[in-house]
């Protein structure tokens, strides 16, 4: 193998996608050959004994592809030191170590990916590629047309400016009303605070799909590999 740069190495290796690589590097608990290493730069080949968080890290063979139907009240992670259930957790029966494509918050459900292709993560995360993200938000009250145009403007956040984005009323819940939100960016709880903003608050969030794929019948808890097409149709969404 080429000598490539060791946050690269740990995304081929399925550990995270290349930015979290790069946090895990920073935070120290990535070592090469027993030394400890915190700065970007560092090159490998494979053939050093590489840990993270003290446990060794290698290629994976095989690549798979997860989509899950996340439950509320499931952590979006691989592991919790409080002891909460984890999205892997719920993985039965895979072998390969996979993680979380993304983020969905604790208290919000529906679609979620899972994978060891640390490539594939990259691409589906990078902000460059603003693969849409459709969710369903029981909100209260009714949001209005100015609202609608405030979404498509962009939202001004703690954060910065939003990306424009799509908000579109689709029913009503008694007195609270049932919106479609559509972004192409992935900032935490993005859509809770975009609402929160314009005075309809979150009542609960469904994540509906991700670029192309949609969730579906699949039921909370429930998870299922990709087809060839799912998987070819979201590699298509990144133009």
């Amino acid at each position: 193998m080429e000598p490539m740069r060791l946050q690269k190495y740990l995304a081929q290796c399925g550990v995270a996608s290349r930015r979290a690589a790069e946090k895990l590097i920073e935070e120290g608990r990535v070592s090469v050959n027993g030394t400890v290493v915190t700065e970007m730069g560092v090159k490998v080949t494979g053939k050093e004994r590489i840990l993270v968080d003290g446990k060794p890290v290698k290629p994976e063979a095989h690549k798979v592809y997860i989509v899950m139907n996340k439950p509320c009240g499931v952590l979006c992670s691989v592991k919790d030191d409080r002891e909460r259930t984890c999205v892997v957790d719920l993985l039965e029966g895979v072998e390969e170590r996979v993680y979380p494509v993304g983020r969905l918050d604790y208290d919000s459900s529906g679609l979620l990916l899972l994978t060891n292709d640390g490539d594939f993560m990259q691409q589906m995360t990078h902000p460059s590629f603003e693969i849409w993200k459709t969710y369903e938000a029981v909100v209260k009250g009714t949001p209005n047309e100015s609202h609608v145009k405030k979404f498509a403007d962009g939202i001004e956040l703690d954060d910065g400016k939003t990306l424009p984005a799509l908000l579109t009323v689709i029913g009503y819940k008694g007195k609270n009303a049932i919106a479609e939100v559509r972004i192409r960016e992935g900032r935490n709880r993005q859509v809770r605070r975009m609402m929160e903003k314009i005075g309809h608050p979150v009542v609960s969030l469904n994540r509906t799909a991700f670029g192309s794929l949609e969730l579906g019948d699949l039921k909370p808890g429930r998870w299922r590999y990709l087809t060839e097409k799912e998987l070819a149709a979201l590699r298509g969404d990144m133009g």
